[in-house]
């Protein structure tokens, strides 16, 4: 099927999830999880995929085992697609994102390698300042409070050295466009705005 959009009920799921985030209130509800917010994401993702890559849509229940906060349901549905790309719909809206939130310790070294070198490195900050001119955010994560280690504190792009993860981020509040098929193309747009800099860390972090 086609997508077409999230609409109200979805929203007023989880807005229900995150009142009362209990067994009894999924049991009741998971019809309209799986009609109004999985087909959704799953047309959606369907969509994507041809140009970005195959689609994972993560499993609604939270890993309690380590965590303090024993609530057993996530309160929004979240899906990979390709290998860095993320699309989440909440009762707060959609969000999209695309990167490497986390980078191990092999993708890190190579990162900032290719950070640290003139050529790639240049071209990433290009790459960043065009996306920041159409709007796209780009965000750091775990980021260091000094120069990492082996790279001078005063190199001209130490503020992207030191992050862990780095990543293009947009978020939009519920409006009536998002229960229609332009929420797609607002993927999409984002999506393609952000493809340079997924190229960039592919070719250069990814093994």
């Amino acid at each position: 099927m086609t997508f077409g959009g999230w609409p109200e009920e979805a929203l007023e799921f989880y807005a229900g999830l995150e009142a009362d985030n209990s067994k009894s209130y999924w049991t009741s509800h998971k019809a309209v999880y799986e009609d109004k917010v999985l087909r959704p994401m799953a047309e959606l993702t369907e969509q994507l995929a041809a140009e970005f890559g195959e689609p994972k849509i993560f499993r609604p229940y939270r890993d309690i085992r380590f965590s303090p906060d024993k609530t057993p349901y996530k309160t929004h549905i979240g899906a990979t697609v390709g290998g860095t790309s993320y699309v989440q719909f909440s009762a707060d809206g959609l969000g999209v994102g695309s990167g490497m939130w986390h980078m191990g310790p092999e993708r890190l070294s190579r990162f900032r390698e290719a950070v640290a070198a003139d050529g790639t490195g240049a071209e990433l900050e290009a790459i960043i300042a065009r996306i920041e001119k159409e709007g796209v955010e780009i965000h750091g994560h775990e980021t260091l409070r000094s120069a990492p280690r082996g790279y001078p504190p005063d190199h001209p792009r130490i503020g992207l050295l030191r992050h862990k993860g780095l990543t293009t981020w947009q978020h939009w509040e519920p409006e009536p466009w998002l229960q229609t098929p332009q929420a797609a193309d607002r993927v999409l747009s984002f999506l393609r705005t952000s493809a340079p800099f997924c190229t960039w860390l592919t070719s250069n972090v990814r093994e």
